[in-house]
């Protein structure tokens, strides 16, 4: 529920005046100071939504701040249509002044799309992540840019650690012989390990990256890390890592290589061809960050599909490239 808080407190503070969130670059405001029209995009849930009364990122579940803001005398609209020109969101640009998102099923926010919102003062991010958002302009604009930071680390580490069991002990490929009535343990085994005595490295050891080494730490791995700044010393010895100032020092010497670094325009391609080929031969990469940090193409001939334009506006995915191939693993993360 951190989502809901934090998005209902990040409301309260435009809500509470005219625009006390803008800078000095201040927007024409159209309706009065206390109503405001309020945007959600989400995707939708469905037959699903009804069983978890938690599950509130969708459009059913509208982050489970409805009710507030209707007692508050907002208007709160939700929809999943947001692109091309005739679509539900692009009908409200003009006369919003907040727009909630999830890094899940993001509204692009362009340039052109922050000109026409004269009234807007707030672009939300109901999650981590506003690569979705075209920050340069938005600044430009004196609006406030906010995300759900911390919401779901534990959930990413987790997941992480999920990846990490699957793929060293060759799980996928055990399911599906199991699952289709064949039997065959030599297949399957001559590729399985286990997660103990292998070398583990973090490219990112933030929020996540460091309840990964924490998870990490009774399987009696050697776990290594790279960021741009070393770990408290306490920190440190509690996940047992080992700093690695150099990225391409530390990469050979790993087993499992995860990356947990934001996207920047630093990190976009960060994992090339030659990056790549610094790593061992067979090393596994976990990638639950923003899919755009390894190379596309690279991507497509690993056989591996990743959240198809959820980070990749624009790029072009063929069809034969979202199978993923025996050994490989993709999915959403939650």
């Amino acid at each position: 529920m951190a989502m809901k808080r934090a998005a209902t407190s990040a409301i309260k503070s435009v809500a509470s005046s005219g625009n006390p969130l803008s800078s000095t670059l201040t927007r024409d405001l159209h309706a009065s100071p206390g109503s405001k029209k309020i945007v959600g995009v989400f995707y939708k849930a469905n037959e699903y939504a009804s069983l978890n009364p938690n599950f509130v990122g969708c459009v059913e579940g509208a982050l489970g701040i409805r009710e507030w803001l209707e007692s508050q005398g907002h208007q709160y609209i939700v929809t999943d249509d947001k692109e091309g020109p005739d679509c539900e969101l692009e009908k409200h640009i003009p006369d919003l002044h907040v727009l909630i998102s999830t890094p899940f099923h993001p509204a692009y926010v362009t340039a052109e799309r922050i000109k026409k919102a004269k009234n807007l003062q707030l672009l939300l991010t109901a999650g981590i992540g506003s690569d979705h958002i075209d920050l340069n302009a938005a600044a430009a604009a004196g609006l406030t840019v906010a995300e759900v930071t911390g919401s779901n680390v534990v959930s990413v580490a987790e997941d992480e650690l999920m990846r990490i069991l699957i793929l060293v002990r060759n799980f996928l490929p055990g399911y599906h012989q199991a699952s289709s009535g064949d039997w065959n343990v030599a297949a399957i085994a001559h590729r399985a390990y286990d997660l103990e005595g292998k070398t583990v490295g973090t490219v990112g050891a933030g929020r996540i990256g460091r309840l990964l080494l924490q998870r990490l730490k009774p399987f009696n791995c050697n776990l290594l890390y790279h960021d741009r700044v070393k770990m408290d010393p306490e920190l440190e010895k509690q996940t047992g890592a080992k700093f690695e100032e150099d990225l391409d020092a530390m990469l050979p010497k790993c087993d499992i290589v995860v990356i947990n670094t934001p996207l920047t325009d630093k990190t976009r391609g960060l994992f090339d061809k030659e990056r790549i080929a610094k790593c061992k031969k067979g090393v596994l990469i976990v990638n639950n960050a923003r899919g755009a940090i390894m190379d596309a193409q690279l991507r497509y001939a690993a056989g591996v599909k990743d959240m198809l334009d959820r980070y990749f506006k624009g790029e072009e995915f063929p069809p034969q490239h979202y199978i993923v191939k025996e050994g490989k693993l993709a999915s959403q993360y939650q």
